[in-house]
């Protein structure tokens, strides 16, 4: 019987999604015994464990190792370096959402080792850092997949390449892409009642874990724009930077540079007012108002902010923190294809990186 072949896995980043991770490749490498899954390096920002001879590390004890470990992380050339000396196929699986490691791409798979990675920073920045990552990726051959960088476990860009790569025209994209936005709205704007003041749904979201810890960091629209971004390109759009289309934030002026989230959240009642008057605007209309991101491909338009909606419309009726991304194309025609379900969390996050990982390994 013929030995199983190894692959090595590198990854960056043991916090919620690393850690759902680390234990969906732990039950994966125990189902797929071939190719044979060797952890070789694991790292935080802070600490690594790895070995000169590659000795695997073990998938159940991985993180008490990290959490105990006096090895400083490699820096991206010796991290290359290193998995590239290994004679092996490397993946890297960058779990985390740092430019640095965002901008270390090209040359990662310019040496061949593929990457897994939910971290929209890579897809999302400089337009010449998207070129310089697929152009590697084409000239070496090493893959790589970020399913996770949109819509967490929910197969929205695997579905966007299938329509453009089978030749249909994708004419716009619509939807709500954050699982926090979602929320907020959903509570404060129901289809039925009248919801409660923004600010206490901007608290009450903190304090269920939806927000990031300072909400100012999910109501700037920046993360949907980010999202939009890597669409846009996906779908034939050269989008320079998130920054390069309007994106409307829900923070208002005064509270910019208000020194804290707690602070910001102190002192958002007073502004309760302004959203108020939108939600009751659409309400005489019989409408609701939802925070969407949307891709004209033809107008080339991209924007993101508050669009109003008839309560029977998909986007008004969404439920919790679910996301919701309608693709009207050539061939569905004014029926548009449409993906909803949970759009946030590590697990399902996880599993988007970990689908990635095996597609990864089918080509390989």
């Amino acid at each position: 019987m013929a030995a199983a072949r190894q692959v090595y896995i590198a990854i960056i980043g043991a916090g919620g999604v690393g850690k759902c991770f680390l234990s969906q490749l732990e039950q994966l490498a125990r189902h797929r015994p071939n190719p044979e899954l060797v952890l070789s390096y694991i790292t935080t920002s802070k600490k690594a464990v790895y070995s000169s001879d590659y000795s695997p590390i073990s998938f159940d004890s991985a993180l008490s190792t990290l959490a105990s470990s006096s090895q400083a992380p490699l820096e991206p050339l010796k991290l290359a370096e290193f998995l590239s000396a290994s004679g092996s196929k490397a993946i890297l699986v960058d779990n985390t959402s740092s430019q640095h490691v965002a901008e270390a791409y090209p040359l990662f798979l310019s040496r061949g080792i593929s990457i897994v990675t939910p971290n929209k920073k890579a897809f999302s920045g400089s337009y010449k850092l998207w070129q310089d990552i697929f152009s590697a990726s084409e000239q070496s051959g090493a893959l790589v997949y970020h399913e996770s960088s949109v819509g967490a476990g929910l197969p929205v860009i695997s579905t966007l390449k299938d329509l453009v790569d089978t030749g249909d025209e994708v004419i716009k994209i619509e939807g709500v892409f954050s699982g926090t936005m979602s929320f907020l709205f959903n509570s404060f704007a129901p289809t039925s009642g009248s919801g409660s003041k923004w600010s206490a749904e901007v608290k009450k979201a903190k304090e269920l874990g939806y927000t990031e810890p300072d909400p100012r960091d999910d109501l700037n629209g920046l993360d949907v724009a980010r999202k939009l971004t890597i669409l846009a390109r996906l779908a034939g759009l050269p989008v320079e930077s998130p920054t390069s289309f309007p994106v409307k934030s829900l923070i208002p002026k005064e509270l910019e540079s208000v020194a804290s989230g707690d602070e910001f959240l102190e002192k958002l009642p007073e502004f309760d007012d302004q959203m108020e008057e939108t939600k009751v605007a659409a309400e005489r209309e019989g409408k609701v108002v939802r925070f969407v991101g949307s891709i004209d491909v033809a107008t080339k338009q991209v924007k993101v902010g508050i669009e109003w909606f008839d309560r029977s419309h998909p986007i008004a009726s969404l439920k919790g923190s679910d996301n919701i991304i309608s693709f009207y194309t050539k061939r569905y025609g004014s029926n548009p294809l449409i993906i909803q379900g949970a759009g946030a969390g590590g697990e399902v996050t996880a599993m988007g990186v970990t689908s990635d990982l095996l597609k990864v390994l089918a080509q390989l």
